[in-house]
């Protein structure tokens, strides 16, 4: 599970569509709904607001409001609340880890995404405010 906390923008169309994919699986998480994924690691950031359904419809919304601006039909009834407006920081190396892990994905997979998006700088998820920091604590398998 990838939940990005780059702007969904930079995203190519499968890193897009499996955040979108991947987001629904955390709203079922996070509702109760699943046997599995219970204690991703990806999620604590939404269950520290202490209002995860809402930080995670805010983070939906952003994906899906991307995907309609790409002409892709992702329906989004199925956020469940999805007019929240909570917002969450990233630290920059959080952000700086995910570029590179996304550039390096982008390279192997479409390379003219590459060219649209070699030149850019990491941006935030619309709800994302960029605070100092290293990796977050909640990236498995990162160097810190």
């Amino acid at each position: 599970m990838r939940l990005w906390s780059l702007h969904p923008a930079l995203l190519d169309r499968r890193a897009l569509v499996a955040a979108w994919r991947e987001g629904l699986l955390a709203q079922e998480v996070l509702l109760g709904n699943t046997r599995g994924y219970r204690r991703h690691p990806q999620l604590e950031r939404f269950r520290d607001t202490g209002v995860p359904l809402e930080a995670l419809g805010a983070w939906l919304r952003g994906v899906a409001d991307e995907a309609r601006e790409r002409g892709y039909r992702f329906d989004a009834g199925k956020i469940v609340e999805p007019d929240a407006a909570v917002r969450m920081p990233v630290t920059s190396g959080q952000l700086d880890f995910e570029w590179t892990h996304l550039v390096d994905k982008v390279r192997r997979r479409d390379q003219p995404w590459l060219a649209t998006i070699a030149d850019r700088e990491p941006i935030p998820h619309p709800m994302l405010d960029v605070v100092p920091g290293d990796i977050a604590e909640w990236e498995r398998g990162a160097e810190r």
